[in-house]
């Protein structure tokens, strides 16, 4: 009961540094703003809320400007039941790519974060 607590307190903690330290957005044209937004949009982050790794990969997300499904594998029985099936086991975080009728699940925060970063910070 008392372990429990304190993950949650901590998992709170997390989540509240994140908000008040969060990077700025990347600044874009409309015109490639409009583009960032079609090509994430056949994006999906499986998470929990207040995991470390998940803070991490969000905060990313802020800083590139990527508007990005987050779906919470926690709380949601139907996220869950998909991240288990199709991505093969409940780990988070896990970004679910699709691209020409194919999905890839993408595990790790350091893949994730390299992967985004390669494809849009540029």
């Amino acid at each position: 009961m008392l372990l429990k607590a304190l993950r949650i307190g901590l998992g709170q903690l997390v989540v509240f540094v994140d908000w008040i330290s969060r990077p700025r957005k990347l600044k874009r044209s409309p015109e490639a703003q409009a583009e960032v937004e079609r090509a994430t949009a056949n994006l999906a982050l499986y998470q929990f809320h207040a995991c470390p790794f998940c803070v991490k990969v969000r905060r990313t997300l802020h800083r590139l400007n990527l508007p990005v499904q987050l779906r919470d594998a926690k709380n949601d029985a139907e996220h869950r039941q998909a991240l288990e099936q199709q991505g093969g086991r409940i780990k988070v975080p896990c970004l679910r790519i699709e691209e020409n009728g194919q999905s890839t699940w993408l595990y790790e925060s350091k893949a994730i974060i390299a992967y985004l970063d390669q494809r849009f910070a540029g």
